[in-house]
């Protein structure tokens, strides 16, 4: 678990293109991480 302050660990997602974006990549910019429930399901 994480604790304010602690660096986000480093992890690769998709872009709204399909290329991949690496956290590590953008170090020094301000990121914002948005999580949500998979569509159509209870939450």
């Amino acid at each position: 678990m994480l604790k304010e302050g602690d660096d986000a660990p480093d992890f690769i997602v998709k872009d709204e293109n399909g290329e991949d974006v690496k956290l590590s990549d953008l170090r020094g910019q301000k990121v914002v991480l948005f999580f949500y429930p998979k569509d159509d399901t209870p939450g």
